[in-house]
């Protein structure tokens, strides 16, 4: 499915899912995922495998001051953020209609609200609740 190609001169032509316009370096990456959309803790189980073979220096996070590192993506478990979202009285718009964060904050707690503020604001700016 891949074809090399001169840097100059794309000579690789679309095929199926490949597109070689959106071809760019990068120290490479697994991906797993079930083609019917079915949801299930094998490809959880799967892409975990996928992380624990990358050996290259992203997987093994070998500059932490860097951020560098690996990680898994995968869908968002809708109906435990619904639970949790009603526990804490939040309505949320139809499955596939809104996103979620995860934050990493600071411990001290004028940073902490500091940077809370900050994302506040953000979200307001943009439109956001």
């Amino acid at each position: 499915m891949f074809r090399k190609y001169d840097q100059n001169v794309r000579k690789a032509i679309k095929k199926g899912v490949y597109n070689p316009d959106a071809e760019h370096d990068a120290c490479g990456i697994g991906f797993v995922a079930n083609i019917k959309n079915i949801k299930t803790n094998n490809i959880v189980q799967d892409g975990l495998s996928i992380l624990k073979n990358l050996t290259h220096r992203g997987a093994v996070g070998a500059d932490p001051r860097a951020g560098d590192g690996c990680g898994i993506l995968t869908q968002m478990p809708d109906k435990f953020l619904r639970k949790v979202a009603i526990e804490n009285n939040i309505e949320l718009p139809a499955e596939g209609h809104y996103g979620v964060g995860n934050l990493f904050l600071p411990k001290n707690s004028t940073k902490r609200n500091s940077y809370l503020s900050k994302i506040r604001e953000i979200v307001e700016d943009e439109n956001l609740t």
